[in-house]
């Protein structure tokens, strides 16, 4: 088997197909497995992170008036001394809190060591919290190893305190504060977070979670509202301001080392824990909790972006391949802004790096697949015969596998062009209109014969036009075809049949609006494989090849009538006189043989003539207008003499210098005057007048040669100047002739460039009027 059959079975191609299914089933598998390997990360370190920081920063929310820090800050510190203070003054201060009626109390410092003796602090401090019934006292959380260590308060604060809650945070490896566990175990026990225990009383009971709860940041430091201790302290804040809130007692100092950064810290450093608690505390009452996808939600929702990528890759282009990988991170990104609105944060990074690894890897490949194949095709196509003549392109040395690729692109593409170059040329350089279209009818190429005649009919522009609209003029639909070999209807649509590919090969005959006789031919053009792939049509006008048939036909008519019925005149006058019974005298006889003689004799020199006329073979030189018209009417004198008819002419003193061929000239107005004479009735008058006309192309010459005669009817007018047609009236003397001495006079004029019309009324004579253009004018 050749080996170009070989790689055009169907088997092959079905198995190159196969082959890339298969690459393609491979890397979706490969990009799901990294999407959902990078997913099930849960964030991509500082990449989502920065994403995350970035959605909270854009949800600021204003801090809720309810909530209220009593801070151990700079101020106080100052009024009051360094720390630790004398648990005495946190009683006071709690007592002066709870007369308020808030509805909780946080304090959060740390209890965890008895005062020393006499321990007059602790017993202060717990008759308040017996009073007041609205202290949330902190417990320590300490990770040790992987086990977690609680200290809570010491057992006077734990046992009349409201309720005890941890303030562990989970600290990120960048180092900022995101998250907070809302439950802590451990072995002495679970905690709930100490926000949590504040709002517990507006709060429903919490669950064991395993999962930190995301801070949803309402502001940056400073955002939630505080004032200082020591102004609490000494009554300078009315008690009312307390009334029905959320009291958060802690420090804010800077010296304190009780600051975390935050993804709102930015300039304003790090937040004070106490507020952190108060941000816990407004987005739980708030109902705003956010918390992290799960590690297979994110990895689930990482693959599926990916999954409809490489769909897409499989069926688009690369540009809409392209486009639809922007959409799709554009999408990620939404999706995790509107999960984020919704209260869960799943991390995007994952699906991003996968989508942007995926096109550049899938396009490699799919561009390595497309090189690997174009080199073949392009050795397969460098190694057949070449269809025309070309100089052999010596082979660089020493080149690479991408430099003879580029190298045997540059070849074929040159081949390419050098075919369509000579395609053009070959098409350009038919005699014929032509067209090449596609299956449908759309034309591809055409040559100038075909935007020449097109152009006529006012198209400007027919590559891409549509065959068949080509051909229809507007408001007619059916073509006017003349074939008689036609079998049905007929229509431009038939032009593109298949089915009637074998009726237009040789073409059809069309006569177009104009009344010009076309050929219209169709020829199937098909692939190497005999797959259909377009038409070539061509168009050829044979209004001359016609018209030449039809005078043919019209000679021949005149052969076997006109010109044999002198002589077989002739045959029966010889026959009768053979016979002495029907023998006519001597001198008749010689005259009705010389009339027959002298007809047929007129015939052939009409045609002789007609035929000259019609011939190139003009001898064209400059004469003076007048002396043609003296010509004929000199030759012309006795005829017109016999009829007692006057021919005048109204000549000028005028030069008219005109480039003719003087012998067929004065032949035309010789029969023109002779048609006159032969169609007016004796003692009439024949004028022919001379005069000059001026247009914008130049200076004309004008004769009019008027009769007085029978004139000619309005039926007949149209007949005129077409061969072998009398316009004899039943009422005027019959005249010899067969109707070739008008087409004559109508083909010298026009030869010459001029013009001849007429205007005849019946009874009042008919005026011919020739017009030629003149060479120079001297007066």
């Amino acid at each position: 088997m050749p080996i170009r059959s070989f790689l055009h079975m169907p088997q092959l191609t079905a198995m190159k197909n196969y082959f890339a299914l298969r690459e393609w089933i491979t890397m979706l598998l490969v990009m799901l497995l990294l999407a959902a390997g990078l997913g099930w990360q849960n964030g991509l370190g500082r990449l989502d992170l920065t994403i995350y920081d970035q959605l909270i920063s854009a949800s600021p929310r204003p801090a809720r008036e309810d909530i209220i820090i009593v801070a151990i800050d700079d101020y106080s510190l100052a009024e009051l001394g360094r720390w630790p203070w004398p648990r005495e003054r946190h009683a006071q201060l709690i007592d002066q809190l709870s007369a308020a009626q808030p509805r909780a109390i946080g304090l959060d410092v740390i209890l965890s060591e008895p005062e020393p003796a006499p321990r007059l602090g602790d017993m202060a401090l717990q008759a308040a919290m017996v009073r007041s019934k609205r202290v949330i006292l902190p417990v320590v959380i300490t990770e040790n190893g992987v086990d977690h260590t609680a200290t809570p308060p010491i057992a006077e604060f734990a046992q009349v305190a409201k309720g005890l809650g941890h303030i562990g945070m989970v600290i990120d490896p960048d180092g900022v504060l995101r998250s907070a566990f809302l439950d802590e175990t451990s072995a002495r026990g679970t905690w709930q977070h100490f926000a949590a225990m504040i709002g517990s009383d507006q709060l429903p009971a919490s669950r064991h979670r395993e999962r930190p709860m995301l801070i949803p940041y309402a502001g940056s430091s400073g955002h939630v509202m505080s004032v200082p201790y020591a102004a609490v302290l000494r009554g300078e804040v009315p008690a009312a301001f307390f009334t029905n809130k959320y009291v958060l007692i802690g420090a804010t100092a800077v010296g304190m080392t009780d600051a975390y950064p935050t993804p709102l810290s930015g300039e304003a450093g790090g937040m004070p824990g106490v507020e952190i608690s108060a941000n816990i505390l407004a987005s739980l009452l708030d109902e705003r909790s956010l918390v992290a996808a799960r590690p297979w939600q994110t990895a689930l929702l990482s693959g599926l972006p990916v999954l409809l990528a490489m769909l897409g890759y499989l069926f688009l282009s690369p540009r809409t391949g392209l486009l639809a990988t922007a959409g799709l991170l554009l999408t990620s990104l939404a999706v995790a802004l509107l999960a984020f609105r919704l209260g869960l944060w799943i991390p995007p990074a994952a699906a991003c790096i996968a989508l942007i690894i995926a096109y550049p890897l899938w396009s490699w490949r799919r561009l390595d697949a497309a090189i690997s194949y174009l080199s073949q095709e392009f050795g397969r196509l460098d190694s057949e015969p070449h269809l025309l003549p070309e100089q052999r392109q010596r082979e660089p040395r020493n080149t690479d596998v991408l430099e003879r690729r580029i190298n045997a692109m540059k070849n074929a593409a040159r081949r390419v062009r050098d075919l369509r170059k000579f395609v053009s040329d070959s098409i350009d350089s038919l005699p014929d209109a032509t067209l090449v279209t596609t299956v449908d009818g759309y034309v591809l190429l055409s040559n100038k014969h075909a935007v020449d005649y097109f152009g006529r009919v006012g198209f400007k522009t027919i590559n891409g036009a549509l065959l068949p609209y080509l051909f229809a003029t507007p408001g007619q639909t059916v073509p006017h075809a003349f074939d008689p070999d036609l079998e049905g209807p007929f229509d431009w649509w038939d032009l593109l049949d298949p089915k009637r590919a074998a009726t237009f090969a040789d073409g059809i005959g069309y006569r177009n609006e104009a009344g010009a006789e076309l050929l219209v031919r169709s020829a199937a053009c098909r692939s190497n494989e005999d797959v259909l792939t377009g038409w070539i049509v061509s168009i050829v006008d044979i209004s001359a090849i016609k018209s030449a048939e039809r005078s043919r036909d019209e000679t021949l008519r005149f052969l076997s009538h006109d010109m044999r019925t002198p002589q077989a005149s002739i045959l029966a006058l010889l026959e009768l006189q053979a016979d002495p019974t029907s023998a006519l005298p001597e001198a008749e006889l010689f005259s009705r043989i010389d009339k027959a003689c002298r007809k047929t004799l007129g015939l052939a020199d009409n045609f002789v003539q007609l035929a000259r006329a019609e011939s190139h073979e003009y001898r064209l030189e400059e004469h003076d207008f007048q002396d043609i018209v003296f010509d004929a009417t000199d030759e012309m004198w006795t005829l017109a003499s016999s009829k007692k008819i006057l021919i005048r002419n109204e000549l000028t003193s005028e030069h008219f210098a005109v480039r003719v061929d003087r012998g067929l000239m004065t032949r035309a107005f010789t029969n023109l005057l002779s048609n006159a004479i032969n169609y007016s009735p004796e003692g009439t008058v024949i004028t022919c007048a001379l005069r000059q006309r001026t247009t914008l192309l130049g200076t004309l010459v004008v004769c009019d040669i008027t009769d007085q005669g029978y004139g000619i009817a309005a039926s007949d007018q149209v007949k005129l100047f077409h061969r072998f047609q009398r316009v004899d009236q039943p009422n005027q003397p019959r005249h010899d002739g067969i109707g070739l001495g008008l087409v004559f006079v109508k083909t010298v004029i026009e030869r010459h460039h001029g013009e001849i019309s007429f205007t005849s009324k019946v009874g009042l004579g008919t005026t011919f009027t020739v017009v030629l253009p003149v060479i120079s004018v001297h007066t």
